[in-house]
């Protein structure tokens, strides 16, 4: 019963990181494109950091949970032995690259932009909405015993 816990505690963080990624990209983005300002993207990510982040965390401790439910313990991460194993390390090394692409962003791109979007700007977004799309369909992957 707890594994089904941390499973839906699990998706639902997914559902508002992956969801929150896609309505940037599908609809925040095109908009700065059209008008030329950050306006719209400031406004979602000011708006988005206060849900968005506990749930980015939530995902790292239930992932990690989950894993261990799984007897993918530390010991085995990045090991790529098995087919959960594998998943968890991929994961993981995902959840690694989200963590920089959102520290150079928030150091780096965003300071020097000075409400004009450009393109680098976009090219986080996309890869940052990549991996969550990614991170998704792994663990989709672990019903049928991982890749």
């Amino acid at each position: 019963m707890m594994h089904q816990i941390v499973l839906i505690i699990h998706l639902l963080a997914a559902t508002v990181w992956v969801g929150g990624h896609l309505i940037l990209l599908l609809i925040y983005v095109p908009k700065a494109k059209k008008s030329n300002s950050l306006e719209g993207i400031s406004f979602f990510r000011k708006n988005f950091e206060s849900i968005g982040m506990p749930a980015l965390i939530l995902l790292l401790i239930t992932g990690v949970l989950l894993a261990y439910d799984f007897d993918v313990s530390i010991d085995k991460w990045f090991q790529f032995k098995g087919g959960i194993e594998r998943i968890v390390s991929i994961k993981l090394l995902l959840f690694i690259s989200t963590l920089i692409l959102a520290i150079s962003a928030t150091k780096f791109i965003f300071p020097k932009l000075k409400n004009e979007p450009k393109p680098i700007l976009y090219g986080f977004i996309v890869l940052v909405t990549g991996i969550a799309v990614m991170m998704v369909v792994l663990g989709s992957l672990v019903r049928i015993g991982g890749i």
